[in-house]
């Protein structure tokens, strides 16, 4: 009977590659431990190391994008501060100091 096609975390591919960059484990004790491939652990390791630099470039990314947005929440903040007031203000033109109980 054939086995369900599995789907591996990233977490468990990462893991098991970084096992087989280490070399301290031999491809027949990983393929038993973590019951995949040897091909699929040789692929898990290209990968890896091909996409390694691309872990530290998105870090620095992310951090500018972040910095950018919390430079820019305290003037969208003072916009909406001010709509609300100018909304606040045309109401109580239309409807009385007391506003109009909704």
């Amino acid at each position: 009977m054939r086995r369900k096609r599995r789907l591996h975390k990233p977490e468990f591919k990462a893991q098991v590659a970084l096992t087989a960059i280490k070399g301290e484990m031999t491809m027949a004790e990983m393929v038993k431990k973590f019951e995949v491939q040897a091909t699929q652990i040789n692929q898990w390791k290209r990968q890896l190391l091909d996409n390694a630099g691309d872990v530290f470039s998105q870090a620095q990314q992310a951090s500018e994008s972040n910095e950018k947005t919390v430079q820019e929440l305290p003037a969208k903040i003072g916009q909406l501060t001010m709509e609300n007031d100018f909304l606040e203000r045309g109401l109580e033109k239309i409807h009385g100091p007391r506003g109009k109980k909704w």
